[in-house]
């Protein structure tokens, strides 16, 4: 970096001019998107001072208690990015249906993917949460976004990333040029280039997933989680076990320290290809590392509805490919 602080609307302009036939628009909607998150931050640092910790009283899409904070965030995005003209529809895990655009603002050519606030059930605990979205070109014709547009592969992303609420407010990204990290400096409220050019290692020590779930894991996961417990110096086994609950935190420690996250098919399929899987996998494919379902690439799911639930195993390479042997050979 030459000692030189980077701010994130300074990299996004660099990250654009890769890009010659480029009109400014999904670098705008990435400002907003910044905004947006920025103010989650501030909320979410504040909580336990103002009445915004707690539930609501009602459940969301997915049967889930709604948190104040889930709601706060929600609004927040939805009323960042609507106003622009960048978007022509968004979705989001807390909503049944697709979100226009009002009709008083004009229409863009993209669609945002976004859970608003990811590991609410954390949130009166004090343990870190995140934000995760994806971003997709518009498919269909006239000015309003379509199912069409939300229900495509994470191959067509445009971009992808999420912010993690922990220790430091830290936001990952990537348009497909690999992945980068960025710091919120609150003494100057910027986010500054701390993570260029993120890898992952190749391979590593720690694996993820919910041992409560172990008497309903599939045979091949069973076994592979049993393979990483067995003493073997060689191939730096036994691993060690780290699971937070947050999807975020758990693929940002996978992502920065190696290892493999495991979410799998049984006892059921819980996170949401659109808001969850899909954009995380793009992040650690840029970041050079795996992400399936156990049994195909997360990125080639073809979506048929908006919060349709898959499997999802992604990290390391190494530890991702012995997995997916496992599971291979259990079938």
């Amino acid at each position: 970096m030459d000692g030189k602080l980077v701010t994130i609307q300074t990299h996004i302009v660099q990250q654009q001019q890769l890009h010659p036939e480029a009109s400014g628009h999904f670098t705008a909607l990435l400002w907003d998107l910044v905004l947006a998150v920025k103010m989650i931050a501030r909320e979410v640092r504040r909580a336990g001072l103002i009445d915004i910790l707690g539930a609501i009283g009602r459940e969301n899409v997915h049967g889930d208690e709604v948190k104040k904070l889930d709601e706060y965030a929600q609004e927040r995005i939805t009323e960042s990015l609507c106003q622009n003209g960048h978007l022509c529809c968004m979705a989001s895990e807390e909503r049944a249906e697709l979100i226009p655009i009002p009709t008083r603002y004009r229409k863009g050519k993209y669609v945002l993917l976004f859970d608003p606030l990811d590991g609410s059930s954390n949130i009166d605990v004090n343990i870190s949460i995140g934000t995760i979205f994806s971003i997709h070109r518009k498919i269909t014709p006239g000015d309003d976004g379509r199912l069409e547009d939300c229900l495509q592969p994470g191959t067509k992303q445009a971009g992808a990333g999420y912010v993690i609420y922990g220790s430091s407010v830290m936001l990952v990204y990537t348009v497909g040029h690999g992945v980068h990290g960025f710091t919120l400096d609150p003494t100057v409220g910027e986010f500054l280039l701390s993570h260029p050019d993120i890898k992952i290692p190749p391979k590593g020590r720690i694996y993820s997933i919910n041992e409560g779930n172990a008497q309903a894991w599939d045979p091949g996961t069973a076994e592979y989680v049993h393979h990483l417990k067995q003493r073997d110096p060689a191939t730096n086994r036994p691993y060690s076990l780290r699971y937070v609950g947050t999807l975020v935190a758990d693929v940002h420690r996978t992502l920065i320290n190696g290892g493999i996250f495991m979410y799998p098919a049984s006892p059921k399929p819980k996170l949401r290809l659109l808001y969850e899987a899909n954009p995380m996998a793009m992040v650690v494919e840029q970041a050079g590392g795996r992400a399936t379902t156990g049994r195909e690439r997360i990125l080639e799911v073809q979506p048929t509805e908006l919060h349709q639930k898959v499997p999802l195993i992604l990290g390391s390479t190494e530890d991702v490919k012995a997995y997916e042997e496992f599971v291979q050979r259990k079938r």
